[in-house]
């Protein structure tokens, strides 16, 4: 029987959805959309209709579209005296990083335009027999795996601000607890929400009865969304970047965010290196990956300093800094944050990669919906500049790169993933384990990471010892963690050839992949 196509992503409720549509007839951007939808419902702190995101989209006749839907910042900042925006610390286990949340931490958010933009672009099906099944799952509930409930505990802090979020997460034993491993999340609001939405379309968000509660929550409780926010937000279709690597066509998210440029920039310091003369895993091989990544962190903060966190970066393309760069790489040589991703094909040669994230959640609800606002302007990684230095109505940079490959024998390959500043140094990884390396795609997923950021080195477990101890002589800044984390982003990847299908899921995130025949 002939493959209708794969899906890979980070629950099985997820994958269930898209592999549902594909089933009915859908194509592989129906089958996303539907994917986003349940996300919604069995991934909330991932992926939320507050928050927003990136399509990479590859179409049977040819063409490569990115959608834009991320975050843009408000029009007018007011008075920060006037502001609900405040820290937390969410406690992954073996680390710990600040957020900001709260009401002025919300920018405008695209994920409700983006995915009817998508639909009206490139679907085929009803948008009410794609909401359908996250309909279904929000109502009857659906169990909370190990996975989420790890989720759910890190971000804690964020889900107890206030009592309608509280409310929303609580356990059904004990209402001061939230709720747990194998408890069912029922989310009757939210289905009631998406149904009316799917009939309403997108401008009941953007410009009626949604926007106004939107912007009353606002006004009164110190955040800094207005009507005209809201009514003036547009989704973004360009071009994506085209890199060739290794006689590999690459095709990411492009400026304003910086994600996909910042992978390309990585591959062609990894090109003058030739990385596979190295064996995968080893400590020449690691450590020329740890020191291209310090030199893209470089690059990145030179750009950030000679630009705002929402104007096009720096030129990572130019001929002389890229000479620049690559002469540091060859003389190093010598001496030697809340995101989902999923990706979908079919069998008509459609392509399919949605990443989305909601930041953390700003832990205040719009009344009545089940939907949690963004943190966006909360978001260090967002801000680097410092927050509230943002310029008024622009589009926000991000981190989030869908990423296809195309090899020189036509395998086509779609991925990307979650995990702020990590999720470029996770897809770089698998790239090269793909292209390099000719790793099969389950293997390029699992093998083990590493990501340097200032100045420390994080390695997970799974690196032969002796090379390991030779690495770290190098980098006596380091961290062994003690296994696979989503701190390493979470790759979600699937690819066709001659008609033949795979997927891999990341289990750093819970991921989950299907052939669908």
């Amino acid at each position: 029987m002939r493959p209708l196509g794969a899906v890979a992503c980070g629950h099985e409720e997820t994958a269930q959805a898209a592999e549902r549509i594909l089933r009915a007839g859908g194509n592989a951007f129906d089958a996303i959309v539907a994917a986003h939808f349940m996300a919604c419902v069995v991934e909330p702190v991932l992926a939320s209709l507050g928050g927003g995101g990136f399509l990479l989209a590859h179409t049977q006749d040819g063409r490569d579209v990115l959608f834009d839907f991320f975050a843009q910042t408000p029009q007018v900042l007011r008075p920060q005296d006037e502001l609900d925006f405040y820290p937390i610390l969410a406690n992954f286990g073996t680390t710990s990083q600040e957020f900001h949340i709260g009401l002025a931490s919300v920018a405008v958010p695209g994920a409700i335009k983006g995915i009817f933009k998508i639909h009206e672009h490139l679907g085929s099906m009803p948008m009410s027999e794609l909401a359908q099944p996250a309909i279904e799952a929000a109502r009857r509930g659906v169990k909370v795996n190990s996975f989420q409930a790890y989720i759910l505990e890190i971000v804690s802090p964020i889900l107890r601000a206030t009592p309608q979020s509280k409310q929303l997460y609580q356990s059904c034993h004990d209402p001061e607890l939230l709720i747990g491993e194998g408890e069912r999340l029922k989310q009757t609001q939210f289905a009631d929400f998406l149904e009316e939405l799917v009939t309403q379309g997108a401008d009941w968000f953007y410009h009626g009865e949604i926007a106004h509660a939107v912007c009353d929550l606002s006004a009164r409780g110190g955040g800094q969304l207005t009507l005209q926010d809201l009514r003036d937000y547009e989704v973004m279709v360009r071009d994506p970047v085209r890199v060739e690597y290794k006689h590999h066509q690459v095709l990411t998210n492009g400026p304003p965010s910086c994600g996909g440029p910042l992978i390309a920039f990585a591959l062609n310091l990894l090109e003058i290196i030739d990385i596979d003369q190295f064996a995968p895993g080893g400590w020449q091989q690691l450590a020329s990956l740890a020191e291209v990544m310090s030199l893209t962190n470089e690059v990145r903060l030179e750009a950030s300093l000679q630009h705002s966190p929402t104007s096009p970066i720096l030129n990572l393309f130019d001929t002389d800094l890229l000479q620049q760069y690559r002469e540091k790489i060859v003389g190093t040589v010598r001496s030697l944050r809340g995101t989902t991703h999923m990706s979908v094909m079919d069998s008509m040669g459609n392509m399919a990669g949605l990443t989305v994230s909601n930041g953390e959640g700003c832990g205040h609800v719009i009344p009545d919906t089940g939907v949690m606002l963004n943190n966006m302007l909360g978001e260090q990684d967002l801000n680097p500049s410092g927050f509230f230095r943002w310029p008024a109505d622009q589009r926000m940079t991000s981190m989030m790169a869908p990423t296809l490959v195309i090899s020189p024998q036509g395998k086509k390959t779609c991925l990307g993933s979650g995990g702020s500043n990590r999720l470029r140094t996770a897809i770089l990884q698998v790239l090269i384990n793909l292209i390099d390396y000719n790793h099969p795609l389950y293997d390029a997923v699992n093998q083990p990471r590493i990501h340097f950021e200032n100045d420390l080195l994080s390695i997970e477990p799974g690196f032969d010892a002796g090379e390991l101890q030779t690495l770290c002589r190098q980098y006596a800044n380091h961290k062994l963690w003690r296994q696979k984390n989503l701190f390493f982003g979470g790759v979600h990847a699937v690819t066709e050839h001659h008609g033949v299908f795979d997927g891999a899921g990341d289990p750093r995130r819970g991921g989950v992949a299907k052939v669908v025949v």
